[in-house]
């Protein structure tokens, strides 16, 4: 198995950053699509352009976010997994564990708040606003940890 590991060493990680761009590319969309629903979706259930944002807010988690994380978590375990890739010694590892886990946390907040939205129960357009800033802050500290390996 370690063998194996190593030789697809190069194809894990291309698709282990394909499936952090198209999760990230979910995170930072979906709070923006809150803002407009909450701010702009109109009465309620049934009316438009309400049903048109709970529509596209669910195509985005379901059909993009959710495989995106699902996979993200597979080929990042296969990195480490893989042998000389991360030590666990150093304190970045760490750093993008813990980060890398609270980004799925507020993944799976986001899907509470998509279905809080549907059922026309949201939050105030201020507070997605505040939290589009979330998945940045844990971005940074995932890549700068990554790259210069603290």
């Amino acid at each position: 198995m370690t063998d194996l590991l190593i030789s697809l060493y190069p194809w894990t990680k291309a698709l282990h950053v394909i499936s952090v761009v198209a999760w990230m590319a979910g995170i930072f969309y979906l709070p923006r699509l809150f803002v407009y629903h909450a701010e702009r979706a109109g009465p309620g259930p049934g009316s438009e352009p309400f049903d048109s944002f709970v529509i596209m807010e669910q195509k985005l988690l379901r059909l993009i976010m959710n495989p995106s994380m699902i996979a993200t978590w597979i080929f990042g375990l296969a990195l480490v997994a893989t042998p000389g890739v991360v030590s666990w010694s150093f304190a970045w590892p760490w750093a993008k564990a813990v980060s890398v886990i609270a980004m799925t946390v507020f993944h799976m907040w986001l899907a509470r708040q998509r279905r809080a939205l549907a059922g026309g129960n949201g939050l105030p357009g201020r507070s997605y606003r505040i939290a589009n800033e979330v998945p940045t802050l844990l971005l940074v500290v995932i890549v700068v940890s990554v790259i210069v390996k603290f």
